[in-house]
């Protein structure tokens, strides 16, 4: 028998299975009445007020579709004669709060490039070649073709910032994706009523994905320290773009990552996020993954090949150069560069390609943000580290004073 799934139903059970993980309800039937009942309540205040997104749009030209968070001098929508004026692109340096909105559910299988038209704010050739610097080491970017990453590139606008400005507030919906291109910014995140800071951005780095991703409300607040820019990407174009390439990545490795034991203790929509900020990169026979003593900012997840692990050990003496000793090998469903991420520290180890290697990468913010769950498990993994170590090098204030 064939058993047809509602429109819309995994949405809502993902959305409410991300807020009882977030929130840990002690009576969840409890938590259940109010969640689903403050979402009817949000559904009627919305249609009340109704919600035209396109009341604005102008034919003929490209549809701003960014809801309240951008002013322009003629709010009328009259057309201006520009044919005697040199162009000059426009910079929105102010944040706008948006008006909270209903999570729209989102099908990205669902054909819509027919239904609306693609934002495009026009750049001068200065401000794109910024932007494209900016995005180059962005991770949801990695696996678009040309044609989607010139999309999200036209679909993008600036926002410059001064100090002590709320980008976006923890528990306010989703309106724009935002890539650093300058100046630093702290993380805030608000439990049991006490806010606290945990983290921040220094001049580089990407975030307000998870918001758009999965409909749920921002989960901390991010707000200036210095003055800098942002690149903003829309919801729409965001949605459209990003989230209907991820539901292709997703297919690819759903089956790869529902057998990863690092995943086995995550539910299966957090497993799925995990393949949402994953990008795949290839490395040739002998190339180095990891040096020793980098810092670290994203683990790796073999795919395909081999990777050997080495660490360095001191010579007795002074005048010979330290031996590179082999200390593990991981293949496919194995994972390295974690150990860094926990301890706060350089890499300890350095990790090379043995023949041809494929491995999906995570950054260290969306390891941090997304593989909570999985900290136990690597924190008893780093013991097994630990003990190969110990093996090697006599003891763990050895280790410890080679990382020092």
């Amino acid at each position: 028998m064939s058993i047809e799934i509602p429109a819309g139903l995994t949405e809502l059970l993902q959305s409410f299975t991300v807020e009882v993980l977030r929130n840990q309800p002690t009576d969840l039937l409890e938590f259940a009445v109010h969640y689903f009942s403050d979402l009817k309540d949000s559904e009627t205040s919305g249609a009340a007020f109704g919600n035209d997104q396109n009341s604005t749009t102008r034919p003929g030209k490209a549809v701003n579709f960014i809801e309240e968070t951008m002013q322009y001098d003629s709010e009328n929508g009259e057309e201006e004669d520009e044919d005697d004026e040199e162009f000059v692109a426009p910079v929105i340096n102010r944040f706008i709060r948006r008006a909270s909105v209903c999570a729209e559910a989102f099908n990205p299988d669902e054909e819509d490039e027919e239904k609306e038209p693609w934002v495009i704010h026009p750049k001068t050739d200065e401000q794109r070649q910024r932007l494209q610097e900016a995005c180059r080491d962005i991770i949801l970017f990695k696996n678009l073709d040309t044609e989607q990453m010139s999309q999200v590139l036209d679909a993008m606008f600036e926002k410059v910032f001064e100090v002590e400005e709320h980008v976006i507030d923890q528990d306010d919906d989703g309106d724009n994706f935002y890539v650093i291109e300058r100046g630093t910014l702290d993380i805030f995140m608000r439990a049991d009523g006490v806010e606290k800071n945990v983290g921040s951005y220094d001049n580089k780095g990407s975030f307000g994905e998870l918001a758009l991703m999965y409909n749920t409300p921002r989960a901390a607040t991010i707000i200036t320290t210095s003055p800098g820019a942002l690149w903003c990407l829309d919801r729409l174009t965001f949605r459209r773009i990003i989230v209907k390439n991820n539901a292709k990545k997703r297919r690819l490795y759903e089956a790869f990552i529902e057998t990863l034991p690092l995943l086995t203790s995550l539910e299966l929509s957090e497993r799925m996020k995990v393949v949402d900020v994953l990008s795949s990169k290839v490395y040739c026979d002998g190339e180095q993954i990891i040096a020793q003593g980098d810092l670290a900012n994203c683990f790796y997840i073999v795919e395909s090949g081999q990777v050997r692990i080495t660490m360095k050990r001191s010579r007795t003496k002074k005048d010979q150069e330290d031996e590179e000793v082999d200390i593990a090998t991981c293949s496919r469903g194995q994972y390295f560069g974690e150990l860094a991420l926990v301890t706060n520290k350089p890499r300890a180890a350095s990790a090379y390609a043995v023949g041809s290697v494929k491995c999906l990468v995570m950054d260290i913010q969306a390891f941090e943000r997304l593989l909570g769950p999985c900290m136990d498990i690597m924190k008893r993994n780093i013991a097994n580290y630990e003990e190969q170590l110990v093996t090697l090098f006599g003891s763990s204030t050895d280790i410890e004073d080679q990382n020092a």
